[in-house]
């Protein structure tokens, strides 16, 4: 993932400054906080759970604990666009498993990696809700693929690329 710069770095961590001295009162702060954390940071880094504990005065082993209890919460880069294929059982016996293969190899990495150019990461999920659509693939929170194929995927990533 590209690394934000420095300056933009301080930008955020003194936007989330602010917004702590604006809550840190608030009854349900710690996770209020890490959400705007995960907003502006994108994932919670170690360096940033420990800069929210130390401005809460509360210890890392709580923050880290809400952080891993919480699925919303990530401590891992995501891309801009976030590939989620379907695994459930309707999905996976019309070939999920292939489309999820040509997913890695079209973009290099791994489940739950961001690409090097921080663009895509790809994230196995257990059901979407579409099974008569089987296999679907959802980019983002909208972007429904329904009876995708291996074919499909190139035209898909290229989409989100803003290639033709």
């Amino acid at each position: 993932m590209s690394h934000v710069g420095c300056e933009d770095h301080e930008k955020l961590y003194t936007q989330l400054n602010e917004y702590i001295d604006q809550v840190k009162e608030e009854p349900g702060v710690l996770i209020n906080v890490l959400h705007k954390a995960q907003e502006l940071f994108g994932y919670l880094s170690e360096e940033l759970q420990q800069h929210v504990a130390d401005k809460l005065g509360v210890p890392l082993s709580q923050v880290h604990g809400v952080v891993t209890f919480y699925n919303f919460f990530t401590t891992k880069p995501k891309g801009k666009h976030q590939i989620k294929i379907c695994l459930g059982t309707a999905c996976y016996v019309r070939g999920a498993d292939r489309i999820l293969e040509r997913f890695k190899e079209e973009l290099g990495v791994d489940l739950d990696e961001p690409t090097s150019d921080g663009l895509f990461s790809l994230h196995g999920v257990r059901c979407l809700g579409a099974c008569s659509m089987a296999p679907v693939v959802l980019v983002g929170e909208r972007d429904f693929y329904g009876k995708v194929t291996p074919d499909e995927v190139s035209a898909i990533i290229k989409k989100y690329r803003g290639e033709k």
